[in-house]
């Protein structure tokens, strides 16, 4: 086995709402993801990978930073990840050259920052949200690349036009986020192919609009679902998982909103365009991995592959993410370290706040102590396991928007969305989800793996309860979570 190099490149590709089992290696042999599954062949592929937080700004928070989203700040979409907060950009020796390609959602999307060298920006969509006037006059690099391309802007935005999700998502597979990304970052590659570098790609795909160039590819009546498919969630599931189910059938959550009624047909043509679209993420990916090869630098880059959150499709009957069940906050989780061999199964529970510690770890780095994860290396290297592991979802709310928000029809929508939760998915399968006001919950992912059975109130699990609280609480004592929970 060969030496570290001594600087090995980082690639750390990541989607947006791609749950776990979209790939053969946690299943899905239907979905056409050659370039990844050939990935995963070569990696280190962790069976049970969970997000900090089932939504897009608190989640990518912690990517970038090793800190729970309680700590680095960035708590709901749309909040701004403050200057102070160092992202691994910041930690990484100075003689890499750090680029940050994709969605950024952690504030003011088209500006270079956080200790990044380069910057390429792909959305226009969160101009409301930028904290300096000046930067409503920055476009988007992507938008440049439409105009260039002969596509005219078709909706209006803090004063200048520019291009809708739905629009860009219609368009033919060349002019596609994931295509254009893709290019981008195999571009990157050919020229920094001599100096160390670190390049972080957030391809906007399979996120709504559920359209894409592959809506075709798969057949809606053929697609398998499971038990919980277009059912609500059990009787005495908490208020948190019941009304994201009434604002999926109120048709929150889609991009546009359809017409008529949201019947079982359409759910399976939404899963088979969603499916078309991690396909053409994989067409990206092949691209950037490509472009190692060609330049012959493959086993001097340490590849990570994931998600910032999964999506339901349907199962409770829910539409994307913000809910704790397993489709939500389960993602893929690939590491390739050429010089530790061709990577194995990485069985038990993997939290996202461990990646920034491991990567620094894997470059030789110093990890600051303010880091909240720890280094995952020496799981790689077979020094230890996971199968003591419990990992937290750090729920700190979401920021409903216009087109979500139905308060006058779903009154407990924007309450239970901005309770704090705190959910443990304990190292021997058990998932314990609490709050101060909402019911609690209890499911034994064993035996009972789609959360179809709430055992929260069965005196039969009072201890088992307690227990998990109590490590919720010794979780919150070393990470200063104040967050106050339900007494159990």
């Amino acid at each position: 086995m060969p030496d570290r190099p001594d600087h090995p490149n980082i690639l750390f590709i990541f989607t947006d709402q791609q749950r776990a089992d979209t790939m053969a290696c946690y299943g899905n042999t239907i979905i056409s993801t050659p370039n990844l599954n050939a990935l995963a062949g070569k990696s280190y592929v962790f069976d049970n990978c969970y997000v900090s937080s089932p939504i897009c700004t608190p989640s990518r928070g912690t990517i970038m930073t090793g800190l729970w989203p309680h700590t680095h700040g960035a708590m709901k979409n749309n909040i701004k990840l403050d200057d102070s907060v160092q992202t691994i950009a910041d930690m990484l020796p100075d003689d890499y050259l750090k680029a940050y390609y994709g969605k950024w959602h952690l504030g003011n999307e088209v500006i270079r920052q956080h200790g990044f060298d380069e910057w390429l920006s792909i959305e226009d969509q969160y101009r409301e949200y930028y904290t300096d006037p000046e930067y409503h006059e920055v476009l988007s690099d992507y938008h440049h690349f439409l105009v260039a391309s002969g596509f005219k802007p078709n909706v209006e935005s803090r004063g200048s036009m520019v291009f809708s999700r739905p629009y860009a998502a219609a368009l033919p597979e060349e002019y596609t986020k994931a295509t254009f990304l893709g290019n981008k970052a195999a571009e990157f590659i050919h020229k920094n192919k001599d100096r160390p570098f670190a390049l972080y790609v957030n391809i906007f795909e399979p996120h709504p609009p559920y359209d894409g160039p592959f809506n075709d590819m798969y057949d809606p009546a053929s697609i398998p679902v499971p038990p919980t498919f277009l059912v609500n969630p059990p009787d005495n599931a908490g208020l948190h998982h019941k009304v994201r189910a009434q604002e999926s059938l109120l048709k929150g959550g889609f991009e546009p909103k359809p017409d008529g009624e949201l019947t079982e047909k359409f759910w399976r043509e939404t899963i088979a365009r969603y499916w078309g679209m991690v396909t053409l993420v994989d067409k990206a990916v092949g691209n950037i991995l490509q472009a190692l090869e060609d330049e012959g630098i493959a086993d001097n880059t340490i590849i990570v592959y994931s998600a910032e959150h999964g999506d339901q499709m349907g199962e409770h009957n829910i539409i994307q993410k913000a809910v704790f069940y397993e489709q939500s906050i389960k993602v893929p989780m690939l590491l390739r370290v050429p010089w530790l061999g061709n990577g194995q199964r990485v069985p038990g529970r993997y939290g996202h706040i461990d990646t920034v510690p491991t990567l620094l770890d894997l470059c030789g780095a110093d990890i600051p102590a303010h880091l909240q994860g720890e280094s995952r290396v020496p799981v790689l290297t077979g020094e230890t396991t996971l199968a003591d592991n419990d990992v937290v979802i750090d729920w700190t709310g979401r920021n409903l928007d216009a087109s979500s928000n139905y308060v006058d029809t779903l009154p407990d929508l924007d309450v239970t969305m901005n309770t704090q939760h705190r959910v443990l998915i304990g190292r021997d399968g058990w998932k314990l989800i609490l709050s101060p006001l909402d019911q609690g919950e209890l499911y034994d992912l064993n035996n009972d793996p789609y959360e179809q059975i709430n055992l929260f109130d069965d005196q039969a699990h009072r201890e088992r309860i307690r227990n998990m609280a109590a490590r919720i609480k010794e979780w919150q004592g070393r990470n200063g979570d104040t967050a106050e929970l339900r007494a159990v």
